[in-house]
């Protein structure tokens, strides 16, 4: 593989950006094209064998780009089609980005928690095989349904009256927030509002680190000026100008 080659990175939709916001601060010289699927927005409510063949056109795709590695930024996608697309393409890398449970197991372990996430990765094997390996038995799963199509539309009234009916019965009751959908970090301030004084984990950080070693062990670490290019699968120029104006605010 080509260390100039770009790392692919696509989400449903924008929502990705606040995982890519995180790789551009641990690898800031490396070139990334970024796609956005609105046109299959939201994947949650998908079943698997759905989510597998978007996810499969997509990585299609990259290759015909030359990328040297794709980062999943969609915790439903990585839940429903990682091992899949693993198995598919063998000698492409892949970075998955899942909800930062083992966080809660690692750093605060006897505290209420929230688990916020679409309704498929709260279904998911993948997530329950991490739930039960760390389960603090203080937690309670949320699946938000409709909330990452809402913050993907953009419609701060409707995000706002969404999280109020969703959050309801959770205010004063918890203390960690995991935010288990790349969407969700962009409206962590309202989450904030309604919840109080939360601890947040998502899994962004932690991905971008992996990112970083797995370019390293296999000497394909870029020193370059770091371009971004944008697509999304309806050819929204919204899309493009709205996703920019949110990787600025990292």
């Amino acid at each position: 593989m080509n260390k100039k080659g770009k790392i692919g990175v696509f989400d449903s939709g924008i929502g990705g950006v606040t995982v890519l916001r995180e790789m551009i601060k641990v690898l800031p010289e490396e070139n990334y094209s970024y796609y956005s699927d609105s046109k299959n927005n939201p994947y949650g409510d998908k079943t698997t064998e759905e989510v597998q063949i978007l996810c499969n056109k997509i990585v299609q795709n990259f290759i015909k780009k030359d990328c040297k590695a794709i980062v999943i930024a969609c915790n439903t996608a990585s839940s429903k089609a990682v091992e899949f697309l693993r198995r598919k393409y063998p000698e492409m890398i892949f970075v998955a980005i899942e909800p930062a449970y083992k966080m809660i197991h690692d750093y605060a372990y006897d505290k209420e928690t929230l688990v916020m996430a679409t309704k498929g990765t709260i279904q998911s094997e993948r997530f329950n095989v991490l739930l039960k390996k760390y389960d603090n038995h203080k937690t309670f799963l949320l699946p938000c349904v409709g909330l990452a199509d809402k913050i993907e539309k953009g419609n701060r009234k409707e995000i706002k009256e969404c999280l109020q009916e969703l959050l309801k019965d959770y205010k004063g009751r918890v203390e960690n927030v995991v935010l288990g959908c790349t969407h969700y970090p962009l409206v962590q301030e309202e989450i904030q509002e309604i919840l109080g004084p939360v601890q947040f984990f998502n899994g962004a950080f932690s991905l971008a680190k992996r990112l970083k070693n797995v370019l390293a062990e296999k000497q394909l670490l870029n020193h370059g000026e770091g371009q971004i290019e944008f697509e999304d699968s309806q050819g929204l120029e919204e899309k493009q100008i709205r996703f920019f104006e949110l990787l600025k605010k990292r």
